[in-house]
């Protein structure tokens, strides 16, 4: 059974940083690219990033290019999402997605999110 689990959310103030995790299982993980998509409240789902099988390209929303990386560990089966510099408009629940293929293209399992509020 596919799961991805995210942990690592919370409360940070402006300009703070946070790292995401998403512990994946029920797939051979280092076969798959992975994202990170997010929904602030009130608004859709935006694309956040993404990285390869492999690890070795990645790709960022404008919106969090220089603040944001992406990572992954395939020997753990988890990826990552270091965020910082954080302002409010990066309030939202962050989701985790398993790709189809090795490099990049749709997604077909995501996790239940967790939340990130940055607030003073």
């Amino acid at each position: 059974q596919v799961q991805v689990v995210e942990s690592g959310g919370g409360l940070v103030q402006p300009g703070g940083s946070l790292r995401l995790s998403c512990a994946a299982s029920g797939f051979t993980f280092s076969n798959y690219c992975m994202s990170w998509v997010r929904q602030a409240p009130g608004k859709g789902l935006e694309w956040v990033s993404n990285i390869n099988s492999r690890g070795d390209s990645t790709n960022y929303a404008d919106s969090v290019k220089g603040r944001f990386t992406i990572s992954r560990d395939n020997a753990k089966n988890t990826l990552y999402l270091q965020m910082n510099s954080l302002t409010p408009e990066d309030t939202a629940v962050y989701y985790c997605a398993k790709g189809i293929y090795s490099d990049y293209g749709p997604s077909d399992y995501w996790g239940q999110g967790t939340q990130v509020t940055v607030s003073s």
